[in-house]
């Protein structure tokens, strides 16, 4: 993963929690507020739709755009609101990748609720924030302050700028 800029406040809130493991510990993530009203760009090696329920299915090598946010995994499912004519959420599996300014995460799987403006993060959660590394089990992005929980079982490593 890249090396990313981890922001003095995270770092002070971390520093409660390492390095012991914890119950929950809030981060910052990412630089960028994220519009929600931006339009989201997908693009994938096939797609298949369902036309009864409105749910289309992105296979092979997905990659979804949102302002600055960028997520990529094997599949993702498109639930679409059909009052609205708008994607309502996306489900992320097989692996995904979610980056957003200069923070980067990894899962097994991701819940994007574009009109909340959140996206979970579960399964093997590890967020990558340059020289700092946090682990959990679950992430909850909120994109719209650019936060987010961690929880269960949750591991910090905090560089103290010593030698390497």
């Amino acid at each position: 993963m890249r090396h990313l800029f981890f922001p003095l406040l995270s770092l002070l809130l971390l520093l409660e929690a390492a390095p012991v493991a914890a119950q929950g510990t809030s981060v910052a993530f990412g630089t960028i507020r994220q519009d929600t009203d931006l339009p989201v760009e997908i693009t994938s090696d096939s797609l298949s739709v369902d036309q009864e329920t409105g749910v289309a299915v992105f296979t092979g090598n997905v990659l979804i755009g949102q302002g600055e946010m960028r997520l990529s995994a094997p599949r993702v499912q498109v639930f679409y609101d059909e009052t609205k004519n708008a994607i309502a959420r996306l489900e992320a599996t097989g692996g995904v990748t979610l980056v957003s300014g200069p923070d980067a995460a990894e899962a097994a799987r991701a819940d994007y609720d574009i009109e909340e403006g959140t996206i979970v993060m579960s399964g093997d959660v590890l967020l990558d924030q340059g020289p700092n590394v946090l682990s959990a089990d679950r992430m909850n992005v909120q994109l719209n302050s650019g936060t987010a929980q961690m929880t269960g079982r949750v591991r910090t490593i905090i560089q103290t700028g010593g030698e390497n």
